[in-house]
């Protein structure tokens, strides 16, 4: 049976996302396994607290980034352009969905093209990692960062979702030297990223040795693509194989720790499951650089830009009621913070 096509394909993911019940049963973020100890004097002022980080040599007000999710059809036109606007105007990152859609039909590009409503944060545009195995190569990535104007690219890695998608890319063999040749061959740095299933600290090591510039964990607890795929499937072998898989993964907090092993200096970026600033706070407590929002912010990106507003405010209230718990007048403070304690 052939794949529907991607823009069809898109348009179901964002109906299961919003409708079903996708999210990883029997296995969490791990972030509940970790507590912040109170500190009843702070010895701050609440309103000094600075909340401001750095993100591909772009100034971010808080250290939040949109997590890869959609694009390629009018429905994620509207979504990407609230997620744009808002990023913009609260200061976080945005990273854009899976941009193979636009080089296969021109006509879906303009969902990319948000730069004109973000001009000032950092975009990242993204490709599945397998692409590269499946005739993509360094000048198809450098048309996605021309159409997409964006200060980086991350390759997404996918591969459980990959056997259950119908049609899906399979062929992961080799794809660690064409990760190599392209952070050799292209001038914007190159980030990888799971999609909920978590790196673990092996592979962050390989990948940061190999001149990786960012690595977005996205461990398991959040959304299970493995299931989004059953809930598209029609074939009941490939779902019943899927449902198994619905508790698949490495916790998010698992992967935070071990990728910061290896490395004091480079970008962690923590995302997969975190759905509020509390859990935010204690993925950068952990180590990681930035903490990552998808489907959580989904359905108010859907809504409106005012309500999508309203949920960036809420999680950036809480990132800064646990800083202001915890003593820590600013980012650096909170990633260093002896306060933090497993269980």
């Amino acid at each position: 049976m052939n794949e529907k096509p991607i823009s069809l394909r898109k348009e179901e993911h964002i109906r299961i996302s919003l409708e079903e019940d996708v999210t990883g049963h029997g296995i969490t973020t791990g972030l509940e396994d970790y507590c912040f100890v109170h500190q009843a004097l702070p010895e701050l002022d609440f309103r000094e607290l600075n909340l401001t980080t750095s993100f591909l040599g772009k100034q971010l007000k808080v250290p939040f980034i949109i997590s890869s999710m959609t694009g390629g059809t009018e429905r994620s036109l509207s979504i990407n352009s609230n997620l744009a606007e808002i990023a913009e105007e609260k200061g976080w990152a945005l990273a854009l969905g899976s941009t193979r859609a636009a080089l296969e039909n021109t006509e879906t590009a303009k969902t990319f093209q948000v730069r004109k409503l973000a001009p000032s944060i950092p975009i990242i545009a993204n490709l599945g990692a397998v692409q590269l195995n499946y005739g993509y190569g360094v000048e198809e990535c450098r048309r996605i960062i021309d159409l997409t104007e964006a200060d980086a690219l991350v390759l997404h890695l996918n591969s459980i979702q990959e056997i259950i998608q119908t049609g899906g890319n399979t062929n992961f063999k080799g794809l660690l030297h064409k990760i190599d040749v392209l952070c050799s061959s292209l001038d914007i740095p190159i980030g990888v990223k799971e999609v909920g299933w978590g790196i673990h600290s092996d592979l962050a090591s390989v990948l940061i040795k190999m001149g990786v510039s960012f690595i977005d964990v996205a461990g398991a607890g959040g959304t299970s693509w493995s299931q989004v795929e059953m809930y598209r499937s029609n074939d009941p072998i490939t779902r019943a194989a899927a449902e198994i898989f619905s508790g698949w993964g490495i916790p998010t907090a698992d992967c935070i720790v071990g990728a910061r092993l290896f490395s004091e200096k480079n970008i962690i970026i923590a995302s997969g499951g975190i759905s509020n600033g509390l859990e935010a706070a204690k993925a950068l407590g952990l180590g990681a650089n930035l903490a990552g929002f998808g489907r959580s912010i989904l359905r108010e990106a859907v809504q409106s830009a005012d309500d999508l507003r309203s949920a960036f405010e809420v999680i950036e209230l809480q990132l800064k009621m646990a800083m202001f718990g915890i003593g820590a007048g600013n980012i650096k403070e909170l990633r260093g913070t002896p306060f933090l304690i497993k269980k």
